[in-house]
């Protein structure tokens, strides 16, 4: 076998391209290195007062002494970017949690851990996006000790769902004189996973601990005898019931005990989100759709909570997500993987699709909650129609979101202009027709809930808790 043969000539070529490149790069690390340094006032004060001097020069003693004190300047600026800490002398950590709930304010923190062995004055810059907001002051002076930690907490603030880049940080700390700022860069490359607000999960948790589920607005709904099982005994407390007594267990510990039952579980819990064009309105700066989400998700996790087979539904013009109804806390999580790419689009929603695939997918009977919005009986025509069919064979539960902006426009006001009177008109007119929408559903035999998308979250685990309660399944 032969060897193709090298030209001297080829072969120059490639060592001079290998030279340029090595040159490019040691520039390019030069510049980086340079434009790490940034002056600071105080080197600028210095300038701007013996610049006067340096104008009044007149002979070449002065100009000796000018180009002196240039040098001596030019020494001290050198002295101070080389003392200034660098990279190595400086650990920079954010913790932030991997997860955000939208508009749900999380505890975060930056740590500063120093390596020098003297004191350090510094500022720090970071670059959230948009979709992560925080509370830090960027840019404040602080103090780090020798080999101390510096603690900077802040409130990071999901302002949109997705997964988020957090950007670098950007740590500037002044040399021992105060001329020079080194810039040290910090690239973390943790990522922050905005959600569906969770706080109200976190928030009836604590709650039912400490069995005051009703400071939040959810009741307490007396249970009938039957569909009950008996859970556990448990002290008497004022209240309680008395045909509850166990006097068994009474005799036998020396004190009042009681029966705790639970509701028979097992049931399933199938949530439909509306994605259409009516769940892109805002309410408070979030589109609606939010609220639906942040609902649905957290009756899942009650349902689940209660051993409930829970699974969910999204459509707009078609079905965008669909995970079948099951048990434990895997299926809430499938539940969440699935909601949590979607968003609402400026389609009109197919419920004929939507509940097609309901009846072929979801046999068995179920509490099939819908989260949508209703205008009138001509819009919702077809809602209306699918939701009466779909009530012979489901619990079907209907929570119309309501525009509380067009509920203030109807409210009269006192020395109200012309054209003040005709937006309440026609926002009376909207109502109107929107109440129409709902009696014939109920008629249908549909339950509805028509409440405001701040109130959704408590009205909607009400509802379920009476269903539950009352084994209407």
């Amino acid at each position: 076998m032969t060897l193709p043969s090298v030209s001297p000539a080829a072969d120059a070529v490639h060592v001079e391209d290998r030279a340029a490149r090595a040159v490019r790069r040691a520039g390019v690390a030069v510049g980086r290195l340079l434009v790490s340094y940034v002056p600071t006032r105080r080197l600028a004060l210095v300038l701007a007062v013996l610049a006067p001097a340096w104008l009044a020069v007149r002979d070449a003693g002065d100009a000796l002494l000018a180009a002196l004190g240039l040098v001596v300047i030019a020494g001290l600026v050198l002295f101070d970017a080389i003392d200034a800490p660098v990279a190595a002398l400086l650990e920079v950590t954010r913790e932030v949690p991997a997860t955000l709930g939208l508009r749900d304010e999380t505890a975060a923190r930056y740590l500063v851990r120093s390596r020098s062995r003297r004191p350090l004055r510094l500022r720090l810059y970071d670059a959230l996006p948009p979709s992560v907001a925080s509370d830090l002051l960027r840019g404040e002076i602080h103090d780090v000790a020798p080999y101390g930690t510096l603690e900077l907490p802040f409130r990071a603030t999901g302002e949109e769902r997705g997964r988020w880049p957090l950007g670098p940080v950007v740590i500037r700390a002044t040399g021992r004189l105060g001329l020079v700022q080194h810039t040290v860069r910090v690239e973390p490359g943790d990522v922050a996973l905005v959600v569906p607000s969770m706080s109200g999960v976190r928030t009836l948790r604590l709650m039912a601990l400490h069995h005051r589920l009703r400071d939040v607005g959810v009741r307490s709904i007396r249970r009938r005898g039957e569909g009950t099982t008996f859970s556990h005994l448990r002290e008497y407390v004022v209240g309680d019931e008395p045909r509850r007594v166990d006097w068994k267990a009474t005799a036998r510990r020396d004190r009042l005990m009681v029966r705790e039952y639970t509701v028979e579980q097992g049931q399933t819990v199938m949530m439909a989100l509306d994605a259409g064009r009516m769940m892109t309105q805002l309410e408070d700066g979030v589109p609606r759709f939010e609220y639906a989400l942040s609902s649905a998700l957290l009756l899942a996790d009650v349902a689940a909570q209660a051993r409930d087979r829970v699974g969910v539904m999204a459509f707009d013009d078609a079905v965008k997500a669909y995970v079948p109804p099951q048990q434990g806390r895997e299926a809430l999580e499938r539940v969440r993987r699935a909601v949590l790419p979607l968003q609402a689009t400026m389609v009109e929603p197919d419920y004929a699709a939507a509940f097609r695939e309901l009846a072929q997918r979801q046999r068995r009977r179920a509490l099939v909650v819908l989260f949508t919005d209703v205008i009138d009986p001509r819009s919702s025509r077809a809602l209306i129609a699918h939701t009466a069919r779909s009530a012979a064979r489901h619990l079907l539960v209907v929570v119309a979101l309501r525009n509380d902006a067009l509920v203030r426009a109807a409210v009269p006001e006192a020395n109200a202009t012309t054209s003040a009177l005709y937006e309440r008109a026609a926002a009376e007119e909207l109502l109107a027709a929107r109440e129409t929408a709902l009696t014939l559903m109920r008629r249908a035999g549909v339950s509805v809930l028509d409440v405001s998308p701040h109130e959704m979250t408590v009205a909607v685990i009400n509802r379920y808790l009476e269903i539950k309660a009352r084994a209407s399944l």
